[in-house]
């Protein structure tokens, strides 16, 4: 996976000052280029744009389920190594509420990994994971 390239998503706010707080301080990403309606951040190499939007209230969040819990769609996260992502669930608990707590989600299957879900200030569902084995991204 070292030819990985980073990839640029970005995502609506509808308050940057929140979410770049939010971001910045709370899941400690680094913060680029900004301006009164966005903000560039390093997620984990790659490029995570806030740009401001204003909210609509007729969108509800959708869930499906994945073993056993409801799953927000849409999300994103990163894959971080396992001993990453323990220490990164630890320090932002006290800061976050989980949608989904850290878990070993198909524990002794295929796919066995670190997960947990949780939201932005501005509805922006995240999932963070981890595999001890990261050729298990993609087994069936």
């Amino acid at each position: 996976m070292s030819n990985l390239r980073p990839f640029h998503l970005a995502i609506p706010v509808d308050h940057v000052e929140k979410a770049r707080i939010f971001y910045r301080d709370i899941l400690q990403l680094e913060e680029g280029r900004s301006s009164d309606h966005w903000v560039d951040f390093n997620f984990f190499g790659h490029q995570l744009v806030i740009h401001y939007k204003e909210k609509n209230i007729t969108e509800e969040n959708h869930h499906n389920e994945v073993d056993g819990k409801a799953v927000p769609v849409p999300h994103f996260g990163v894959v971080l190594e396992w001993n990453d992502f323990h220490a990164f669930a630890k320090a932002i608990t006290p800061h976050v509420n989980f949608v989904i707590e850290p878990y070993i989600r198909f524990e002794g299957l295929v796919g066995e990994q670190a997960t947990m879900f949780f939201y932005d200030p501005c509805g922006n569902a995240l999932e963070f994971k981890a595999f001890k084995d990261d050729s298990q991204l993609f087994a069936k």
